[in-house]
């Protein structure tokens, strides 16, 4: 049975599996809030839709990390930001 984790995660089931994969708290509780507000399958449809990051400059690299919150961005060079995006 999944513990609960209060009103501000929807889907305690789902956090908890996304954090026994390693993801971070922040980006279970993302996950598992919009799953537990659409349905899980609808979000599972529409993941994957976002270009990659190697193709992507240094400058929107670090805006994108500025709009999430990425801390220490300013002196990431382009393979740290894109690391720290996608384990956020």
């Amino acid at each position: 049975m999944a513990k609960d984790h209060g009103p501000s995660v929807k889907d305690d089931e789902q956090y908890e599996a996304l954090r026994r994969q390693g993801e971070s708290k922040e980006k279970a509780a993302r996950i598992a809030n919009t799953s537990g507000n659409e349905g899980r399958s609808e979000v599972g449809e529409r993941g994957g839709e976002s270009g990659s990051y190697e193709d992507w400059s240094v400058d929107e690299l670090r805006d994108r990390a500025a709009e999430i919150g990425i801390e220490g961005r300013s002196d990431m060079d382009k393979k740290e930001l894109i690391k720290a995006l996608r384990n956020h």
